[in-house]
Parts: structure tokens; sequence; C-alpha cells
């Protein structure tokens, strides 16, 4: 096991993070920014006013994309369990 393997595969874990993550945060950007402009054409400035939203984009896109986050991270999983035995080569 070299140096450059382990960077690879400390890449390949934060590019699982992001590419599992962006999906719902950019929901929530999404949604936090529509409601700022709601909030910004009808005066309303209740900061809690965007807490709800965003929670409901969050749990929308888990429940829309929860299949096919949970198989990919099952295959990053079981390609990491593969290599542990040349680890402790």
């Amino acid at each position: 096991m070299s140096v450059g393997d382990i960077v690879r595969f400390l890449r390949g874990g934060i590019l699982e993070v992001l590419l599992l993550a962006s999906p719902m945060l950019l929901a929530a950007l999404i949604v936090g920014l529509v409601v700022a402009i709601l909030q910004a054409t009808t005066s309303i400035q209740e900061q809690t006013l965007t807490f709800v939203p965003k929670i409901a984009s969050i749990l929308l896109m888990l429940y829309l994309l929860g299949g096919w986050m949970f198989s990919h991270l099952r295959d990053y999983t079981i390609q990491l369990f593969k290599i542990i035995p040349d680890m402790a080569k």
C-alpha cells in the first residue's frame, strides 16, 4: 500500500461525500433562495419561515434519492472492504 493509494482512497471518500450530499444541499439552497425572494417582496422578515420548507425539501430529496444514495454508498463500502486484505500486506 503506497501513499498514492491512500491519497486515492481519501479523494474517493471526499468525492462520495460530495456526491451524496449535493442533491440535498442544492435543494435546500434553491428553496432558501425562493423563500428569501418571497420574504423580500412581501416584507415578511420572519427568521423561522425558511426552516420548515428547507427541512421538507431535504426530506423529499431523501425520499426520492434515498435508494440511489444507499446503493451508491453500499457499492463504495464493498469496494473498500475488498481492499482491506491488500492493506494488511
